[in-house]
């Protein structure tokens, strides 16, 4: 199943993230700020242009078991991952 980056509506409790936008200096800083921000039970829905093997071990390592990550396209030059925050 395709994902849309750029699909003008998600439901409530689902925030985009599109990293591709985002200066790779300031990248893995903007989406700790942006994972900080949810509440228990929102979702962080990231795109990128590549499989972000380094950040899903930083994620990892930082939230532990807080965020759960969740593969919905894992395509060359396309990847959107869902990150849910859970009070774990």
């Amino acid at each position: 199943m395709s994902h849309d980056c750029s699909q003008p509506t998600i439901p409530d409790g689902i925030y985009p993230f599109d990293a591709r936008g985002v200066a790779r200096r300031l990248r893995h800083a903007a989406i700790f700020g942006a994972l900080d921000s949810l509440h228990p039970g929102e979702i962080m829905r990231f795109c990128n242009d590549h499989d972000p093997l380094p950040l899903l071990a930083q994620i990892q390592h930082r939230y532990g078991p807080r965020v759960q990550a969740a593969y919905l396209a894992r395509e060359a030059g396309h990847v959107v991952i869902d990150f849910l925050v859970t009070t774990h």
